[in-house]
């Protein structure tokens, strides 16, 4: 798959199970995003075939994926009672009970407006949104980038406790620090391509390291 003259996404041939959490790990520009966007079904345009839980990618798959994006996607005149309204309707799968759970773990207030919040708390906001439907496929697309210290944890628990036994999470940054602890396999791209890929634990001990500086070797 191009954009232009980049190749953004070149030969990926994986299998990821359900019931796992997976850091999609890269330097900004590898090609997380785009093999995001294409398990999501945002875009259609590439070679290759993708399935998500024996779907092509459309409306049967998309029905099994929450999916939030690296940018906002709400707006900032909206209150957090108007986005739960939003989901409630257009989501069948969305449960409004967890995600107002979520949103007084995050210790939000649901009168409280996008628009006047920081970062972190518009982030939480949609964490809250899209961990709270039933869906088998989760996709995060940096949910901790930009974000200070504190919040990344509250938001990894606030993930992590609303996260169901049978769902996949792959979760992208290029935080691997943040994240480590967490991962049950990582899979590191690099040009479009899958540099490695394998279980946490059986990479630290083949390379006798830990993912971050693993992925510091690989990447510097």
């Amino acid at each position: 798959m191009r954009y232009g003259k980049t190749q953004a996404l070149d030969g990926i041939d994986l299998e990821l199970a359900p019931g796992r959490i997976v850091g999609l790990l890269g330097v900004n520009g590898c090609g997380k995003t785009t093999l995001m966007k294409v398990l999501a079904g945002v875009v259609a345009e590439y070679g290759g075939e993708a399935r998500v839980c024996g779907h092509l990618p459309g409306p049967a798959s998309k029905a099994l994926v929450s999916y939030l994006p690296d940018a906002t996607f709400l707006r900032g005149r909206m209150r957090v009672r108007d986005c739960l309204t939003v989901y409630r309707d257009f989501f069948p799968d969305f449960d409004l009970g967890k995600a107002r759970e979520l949103i007084s773990f995050f210790e939000l207030g649901e009168s409280m407006r996008l628009g006047e919040m920081s970062k972190g708390m518009r982030e939480k906001v949609q964490i809250a949104l899209v961990m709270s439907r039933k869906a088998r496929l989760f996709l995060l697309d940096e949910p901790i980038s930009g974000v200070d210290p504190a919040a990344r944890q509250v938001i990894l628990d606030g993930i992590l406790g609303n996260l169901d036994d049978d769902a996949l999470l792959l979760i992208s940054t290029h935080l691997v620090h943040d994240l480590e602890p967490i991962l049950d396999s990582v899979v590191m791209m690099r040009g479009g391509r899958v540099v490695l890929t394998g279980d946490a634990d059986d990479l630290r001990a083949e390379h006798n390291m830990s993912l971050d500086h693993l992925f510091r070797e690989i990447f510097r």
